[in-house]
C-alpha cells in the first residue's frame, strides 16, 4: 500500500546549525509549545499517529527557508513531547504526523503536510490555496483527483503559515475589567475592520485595525450611546473557503477558525504586522486594557463548533493531519464519515475530552491573557453535544459555571446548529445568557410583518407575543432550573446581528439582494420579517435618482421607515433583558438589501461614518433611548414582573388597552388588538415609574392613560413620531400635553411608541 509515511521519506530535510538536544520529558504537560528554562516545552496530541515531528523554520517564506525536523518523543497517552533547549521566544515551526493512511478507518495522516500547532499562540503568515495545501490528491480546482483517495506528495510548507513560539509578558497597568451587571448591560456587535475602516476621524494608519477600535474617537461614540460592552465578530485567526477565493473574496466574518489560540493578524495595524507576531498581540492586549480604562467591557465572539478545513475534500492545515478520527465528529460508519451538525462540513466531537480541553484551555488563554470579559459562542448547541444529542450538564457547560478562571466572566450562546434537535433557545443552564431569537421574531412581526399584513388586508398578529418578549420571555428563560431560573438577564434581545438585514433594510427591502455574494441569491434566510413600507429599496437621501415627491408618497414613506426604525429601537431599550444591536443601526447603515454579507470586505459591510440629517437625528434618538434605560430602573428590571403587589400595596406591572382598562385573555387573543399599555412600578419612592405606549395599528387614536400611583401624573419623554427628541421642546409641534393626569385621554400617532415617566 502506497502510504504518506512512504511518501514523506522522499522529501529533502535541510539542516540547520546549532540544532538542540531534545529532553525526553517537558516540565509541563499542558498541551502546546511553551517558553520553559533554556528552551521549550512542546506537548502534542495526536493518539494514533506514529511519529510526529517539531519543525524549526529558518527564514520562513523565503525561497531559502529551511526547516530542521526533530522526533518527538511518545505516545504517552496519546500525547507527544520534549524539552528543546536553545529554543526561543519568536522561533517559528509547525509539526509533521506521520501515521497511517486509511480513509475508511478515519486515518488521514500525511508528513509531507506542514501542519499548525493546535495550542500555538502565534501565528505567522497565511495560507496560500495550492494544491499541495491539501492531504489527498487534488486538481487545480482542488477537487479529488479521480480513482482511489490517496495522499498527496508535495511538501505543503511553502503554501503554509507557521506557528510562533510567543512570550505572553504584557504591561496591564492598572487596568482591571468594568464588570458591569447583566441588567445594566447594552451590548453592541461589531467587526474590528468593519467598524473603523471608512472612519475620517481616525488617521489612515488606525482604520481597520484593533488600535483604532481602541481610539478616543470611537469611544466616546460608543460612550454617548450608552454602550456597555461590545462584542466583537471572531478575531482568532482564521482562514477563508476556497471557493471564496476563487471569486476575489474572502471570509470576511471570520467564522472559519485557523487557530483557536492566536489573534488574526489581518486587524492589526500594519506596523504591527511587520513587526511580527509579538506586536499583533501587543496590539490587541493594547485595545482591551484602553477599552477597559473607559469602562467597556471585551466579549469575544468564538467559533468552536468547527474548523477552516472543511469538509473531508478540504485542506489539512492543523486537526485534520494531527488526528482527524478523534478531533472531528464523525458518524460511525464504514467508510468513515462526518456528522455534520454545523452546516459547515466538518463538527468538533465534544463528545471528546481533548475537545473539550482545547476549548477550555482556549477560554482561559483569552480570558487570562488578553483579560476579555466574556465570550458569544457560536451554534453553541453543537458544543454540548454528547451521545444523546444536546445535554445541558455537559463536561463544557459545566466547566464555564464552575472554573474558576471562567465563572465570573460572561457567557453567551448562540442557542442552535442544524442538526437533530438543534433549537434550544432557553435550555442554557444559568448564568449562561442566550441569543432570543423569538425576541428577534416577534418584535420583527408586530412592528413590521404585521404591519405590511394589516396594509395588505389582511390579519396580523396581536400584541400578546411582544408584551411577552418585553417581559423578558419567562416562558424560555424562565424554566426551572436547580440554580434558579435565569431571568430576564438570561435574554439577550436582539432585533438585528451580523447575520440578517441591517435594521434600515429591515425597513426598506421586503426581499434580499445577495447577487454581490456570487451564490445567485440563493444564500441567506427568506424569513427576514421586514417590510419596505410599499417601495422596494432605498429612496431619498440614500438613492438620488429616487427622489421623495409627494405625488408618488416617498417622502410619507421615508418618514414612516425612519418611525419604525425608533419603534425597534424603543421595544429594545424598554424590555426587560439585555439589549444587544449591530453596529452602525444606531445611525441608519445600509447594507443595500444584501442579508448575508460575510463574504464582502467592503463598502456594503464597513460602516459608512458620513451621516445624512435623518441619521443624525437617529443618533440622537439612540442616546436618549439607552440614558433613559440607565437612569431609570422601571426601564431594565432585573427580576420577572408578574403582576404581583410590592409592599407599597400596588402591582409590579399592568396591561392595560386603549381604554385604560386591564387587558382581558380574549383581547390577548384578537389580532385586531394591537394598542397596549405597559405601566412598571418601581418599589423605590425616589424611582419613577415607567408607562409605554405601544401602538401596532395603522390608524391613530386616543388614548386614555392608565392609573398609576395615588397623585401621580405622567410626564411624556419621548415619542417615536419625533424625528429628533428635540421636538419636545417644540410645544407648536407637540400633539397632546406633556403632562397628563391618569385617565386623559392622548392622541397617539399610528405604528408608534409613546414613553411616560411618573412625575
Amino acid at each position: 500500500m502506497e502510504t504518506a509515511a512512504n511518501l514523506g521519506q522522499n522529501v529533502t530535510v535541510p539542516s540547520l546549525s546549532g540544532a538542540p538536544a531534545p529532553l525526553r520529558f517537558p516540565a509541563t504537560r499542558v498541551p502546546g509549545v511553551r517558553l520553559a528554562g533554556d528552551g521549550v516545552d512542546v506537548v502534542v496530541q495526536a493518539g494514533h499517529a506514529t511519529g510526529v515531528d517539531f519543525c524549526l523554520i529558518d527564514q520562513p517564506h523565503t525561497l531559502d527557508q529551511q526547516e530542521l525536523r526533530l522526533p518527538l518523543f511518545g505516545p504517552t497517552n496519546g500525547v507527544w513531547h520534549a524539552h528543546l533547549p536553545g529554543i526561543k521566544a519568536g522561533q517559528r515551526y509547525g509539526l509533521r504526523a506521520h501515521g497511517p493512511w486509511d480513509p475508511d478507518a478515519g486515518h488521514l495522516y500525511n508528513p509531507n503536510k506542514l501542519l499548525l500547532d493546535p495550542y500555538g499562540r502565534g501565528l505567522d503568515g497565511q495560507p496560500v490555496f495550492a494544491p499541495a495545501l491539501y492531504g489527498h490528491r487534488v486538481d487545480q480546482t482542488f477537487k479529488a483527483v479521480a480513482g482511489p483517495w490517496r495522499p498527496d506528495g508535495r511538501d505543503s510548507a511553502p503554501f503554509m503559515p507557521y506557528s510562533v513560539v510567543m512570550d505572553d509578558s504584557f504591561d496591564w497597568g492598572n487596568s482591571a475589567r468594568p464588570a458591569i451587571a447583566w441588567e445594566r448591560t447594552v451590548i453592541m456587535e461589531g467587526h474590528v475592520r468593519g467598524l473603523t475602516m471608512l472612519m475620517e476621524a481616525l488617521p489612515p494608519e488606525l482604520r481597520g485595525t484593533y488600535a483604532g477600535l481602541a481610539n478616543p474617537v470611537m469611544i466616546d461614540h460608543l460612550k454617548s450611546l450608552g454602550v456597555t460592552t461590545i462584542e466583537l465578530l471572531p478575531i482568532h485567526a482564521s482562514m477563508t473557503e476556497p471557493h471564496l477565493a476563487g471569486h476575489g473574496l474572502n471570509n470576511y466574518w471570520g467564522y472559519s477558525t485557523l487557530s483557536f489560540f492566536a489573534p488574526n493578524a489581518r486587524y492589526a495595524t500594519a506596523a504591527a504586522r511587520r513587526a511580527g507576531p509579538e506586536a499583533v498581540v501587543a496590539e490587541v492586549k493594547g485595545m482591551v486594557r484602553l477599552l477597559h480604562e473607559a469602562g467597556l467591557e471585551v466579549i469575544l465572539d468564538v467559533v468552536y463548533n468547527h474548523t477552516c478545513e472543511s469538509g473531508l475534500s478540504g485542506p489539512m492545515v492543523c486537526w485534520r493531519g494531527l488526528d482527524n478520527l478523534a478531533w472531528y465528529m464523525h458518524d460511525g460508519s464504514i467508510p468513515a464519515r462526518y456528522a455534520d451538525v454545523t452546516g459547515t462540513g466538518n463538527t468538533l466531537d465534544f463528545r471528546r475530552a481533548q475537545t473539550v480541553a482545547m476549548t477550555l484551555d482556549s477560554l482561559r488563554h483569552w480570558a487570562s491573557e488578553y483579560q476579555v470579559d466574556g465570550f458569544r459562542y457560536d451554534l453553541a448547541v453543537t458544543l454540548a453535544r454528547g451521545y444523546a444529542g444536546f445535554d445541558a450538564n455537559h463536561p463544557l457547560l459545566v466547566s464555564l459555571r464552575t472554573d474558576p478562571v471562567l465563572r465570573g466572566l460572561k457567557h453567551i450562546a448562540e442557542p442552535w446548529d442544524v442538526g437533530p434537535g438543534g433549537w434550544q433557545t432557553g435550555s442554557f443552564p444559568p448564568p449562561i445568557a442566550a441569543w432570543n431569537d423569538a425576541f428577534r421574531g416577534d418584535v420583527r412581526s408586530f412592528w413590521l410583518q404585521g404591519a405590511k399584513e394589516l396594509a395588505a388586508g389582511r390579519v396580523a398578529p396581536s400584541a400578546s407575543d411582544l408584551a411577552t418578549r418585553v417581559s423578558g420571555s419567562p416562558d424560555l428563560f424562565g424554566r426551572a432550573d436547580p440554580m434558579g431560573n435565569h431571568g430576564p438577564a438570561g435574554s439577550i434581545n436582539f432585533v438585528t446581528a451580523h447575520d440578517g438585514f441591517t435594521m434600515r433594510d429591515l425597513v426598506c427591502f421586503d426581499y434580499k439582494h445577495n447577487f454581490a455574494n456570487g451564490e445567485d441569491n440563493r444564500d441567506g434566510t427568506d424569513d427576514n420579517r421586514s417590510w419596505n413600507h410599499g417601495v422596494e429599496g432605498l429612496i431619498g437621501e440614500d438613492a438620488p435618482d429616487r427622489l421623495a415627491g409627494a405625488e408618488l408618497g416617498l417622502d410619507t414613506i421615508a418618514s414612516l421607515r425612519w418611525r419604525s426604525v425608533r419603534n425597534l429601537f424603543a421595544t429594545l431599550a424598554f424590555s426587560a433583558g439585555v439589549p444587544m444591536y449591530c453596529a452602525g443601526d444606531e445611525f441608519g447603515r445600509t447594507q443595500w438589501g444584501n442579508n448575508n454579507a460575510y463574504c464582502q470586505d467592503g463598502p456594503i459591510s464597513w460602516l459608512n461614518w458620513q451621516w445624512t440629517e435623518a441619521q443624525e437625528d437617529l443618533v440622537e434618538t439612540v442616546r436618549l433611548l439607552f440614558a433613559l434605560r440607565h437612569q431609570h430602573p422601571a426601564l431594565r428590571p432585573d427580576h420577572y414582573l408578574t403582576g404581583q403587589p410590592y409592599p407599597d400595596g400596588l402591582p409590579d406591572l399592568g396591561w392595560y388597552g386603549p381604554d385604560g382598562a386591564p387587558i382581558s385573555v380574549d383581547q390577548w387573543r384578537d389580532p385586531r388588538f394591537r394598542t397596549v399599555q405597559m405601566l412598571r412600578h418601581s418599589p423605590e419612592p425616589a424611582e419613577r415609574d415607567a408607562l409605554v405606549l405601544f401602538n401596532g395599528a395603522l390608524d391613530g387614536l386616543d388614548v386614555k392613560l392608565a392609573s398609576g400611583a395615588p397623585g401621580a401624573a405622567w410626564e411624556l419623554v419621548w415619542d417615536s413620531s419625533w424625528d429628533t427628541p428635540s421636538e419636545r421642546d417644540d410645544p407648536d409641534g407637540l400633539e397632546g400635553p406633556l403632562l397628563a393626569e391618569p385617565g386623559q385621554k392622548v392622541p397617539v400617532h399610528l405604528l408608534s411608541v409613546r414613553l411616560y415617566l411618573s412625575t
